[in-house]
């Protein structure tokens, strides 16, 4: 059982530091717009005159196709950018924070939007892929670390599902902007959606000059009148100073105690002791995002519709859009009133092996034909409520609160690089599956999704812990203690005890000392 908490961590009383988790949040826009943007482009003649070649037997592309190998470096180049990205983020955290880190995104954004829009073949459209992957590195990595560090401990899954939310709103404007442009037959048709990509990069860049640094990485870097000017200014006075000096104690306690016991602050210190366990779980989440198979419908799906026979495959797309960000919407109600982190991810990791299990038997029962088509469609809609509505939101604050503070922007970088690598085979090998010029197994493709996400699900039930409405310092001493997973949920923990009582200490002595004066 979490200790009580006095503070006042409703939505109304910390409305500003809400407002704040969500303009952090809007990087994801800008990942959203380009997936569903890139993504669909594979299926407009406008692009594929330009990168793919004439073949009058593919009428529904307009008698253009591009090969599996382009489509592989496309989707590819990508997540080789992320992987790349990340390796340069560690040394970048030790010198500088989460907003220094969101205007390198900025500026790699800038420049991979440029370099796509005036791009003439494959290989130059990849350096600008790279760079956009590498753009990604900085922007989940430094907001989620922000999101998580800066918000109460009660709304901490709420704000940070916010990537959820932000990320359908930029695959619903990347989806509105493509099935607009779709028809033109021309450089155009790809290069506006383009164009789009510079909307949320430069508010970002505007935004970071009115926010604070987190108060956690202040107080790390030693900085601690800044750090207790943050939390006020997050927190927006709405708690009494005694409310903000027991959560900065708090954080002080939790600073000085991993401090301590750091051995190392390197890639090195994630795998050292408890960090280990904390480390494999932040990963298990993570992967868990490319082991449900949403980086096949996000990169591939309106392909995925065009062979399973479905028509009008924009707007079907725009529809799968819509009620995925309803769906995101519904669970983040269900995750403030109604279940813990860890049963919303059992049952969308759950609905994602239905889904998966669903498409894959009805393309294998009756392959090719209008009631395979539709079955497909049925469940891809299921997957999207259950799946993106429940576990895929949940991913985000998870990954973040469940590692050490000290380290967790390495240790997030480090995820999000496996993730990638796990995203990049998964584009890489998927031509050879789904390509009529290859395997051409087209949804029969899900088996392998089943498959993982059953064993995702196995992983979850055993060694994922549930965290809801503990603070990022009573996490660190439940792992400190190796508390079992299953006790996470009632265990009483002493920081924040501890912290409450040496704030009431002071506030006493002051009032004895004015008293006497």
């Amino acid at each position: 059982m979490a200790t009580e908490n006095l503070r006042r961590d409703g939505i109304k009383e910390n409305w500003k530091c809400g407002l704040i988790c969500l303009g952090m949040a809007l990087a994801m826009s800008q990942y959203g717009i380009d997936v569903a943007a890139v993504g669909t482009f594979q299926s407009m003649p406008g692009f594929l005159m330009t990168f793919g070649y004439p073949d009058p037997k593919l009428t529904a592309t307009g008698g253009w196709g591009i090969s599996t190998t382009d489509q592989q470096l496309i989707t590819s180049f990508l997540n080789v950018g992320t992987i790349v990205g990340v390796i340069f983020i560690t040394p970048f955290s030790r010198f500088f924070g989460c907003r220094h880190g969101i205007w390198m995104g900025c500026i790699l954004s800038f420049a991979s939007c440029a370099t796509q829009i005036v791009s003439n073949s494959i290989p130059s459209l990849c350096v600008g892929r790279a760079l956009m992957g590498a753009s990604n590195a900085f922007f989940i990595t430094f907001c989620n670390t922000y999101i998580v560090e800066c918000a109460p401990a009660s709304l901490r899954a709420v704000c940070s599902a916010m990537f959820a939310i932000t990320m359908n709103i930029g695959t619903m404007i990347g989806a509105v902007v493509d099935e607009q442009t779709s028809h033109m037959m021309n450089k155009l048709s790809y290069q506006i959606p383009l164009a789009c990509l510079f909307i949320f990069p430069t508010f970002l860049s505007i935004f970071m000059f009115f926010i604070p640094e987190s108060p956690r990485w202040l107080m790390l870097h030693d900085r601690r009148e800044e750090a207790e000017r943050s939390l006020a200014f997050l927190r927006d006075d709405v708690l009494e100073s005694k409310f903000i000096q027991e959560e900065l104690v708090e954080i002080i306690r939790g600073v000085e105690e991993e401090k301590a016991i750091a051995s190392s602050s390197s890639i090195v210190g994630i795998f050292k002791g408890t960090n280990l366990r904390r480390t494999l779980i932040c990963l298990s989440v993570v992967v868990s995002r490319a082991s449900s198979g949403i980086w096949v419908f996000l990169s591939y799906g309106v392909y995925l519709f065009q062979q399973a026979g479905l028509n009008d495959v924009f707007k079907i797309g725009i529809y799968m859009m819509i009620i995925g960000f309803a769906s995101v919407g519904v669970g983040l109600y269900f995750a403030y009133k109604v279940f813990d982190r860890r049963t919303m991810l059992l049952i969308g990791t759950a609905g994602a092996v239905v889904s998966m299990l669903g498409a894959a038997i009805g393309a294998t029962v009756a392959p090719d034909t209008p009631a395979a088509a539709k079955t497909f469609l049925a469940f891809n809609f299921f997957y999207t409520i259950v799946y993106g509505g429940f576990a895929a939101s949940m991913t985000w604050p998870i990954s973040a609160e469940v590692v050490n503070s000290r380290l967790r922007v390495v240790t997030l970088s480090f995820a999000t690089g496996v993730d990638y690598i796990c995203a990049w085979l998964t584009s890489f090998c998927s031509p050879y599956f789904i390509n009529p010029a290859a395997m051409n197994w087209g949804a029969k493709y899900c088996w392998i999704w089943a498959a993982s996400n059953a064993l995702t699900f196995v992983v979850f039930w055993f060694f994922l812990p549930d965290m809801k409405g503990r603070s990022l310092e009573e996490i660190d001493e439940m792992f400190e203690k190796r508390v079992p997973a299953r006790e996470f949920r009632n265990y009483q923990c002493q920081s924040s005890t501890r912290a409450h009582d040496i704030v009431l200490h002071k506030m006493e002595e002051a009032k004895a000392t004015t008293q006497h004066v």
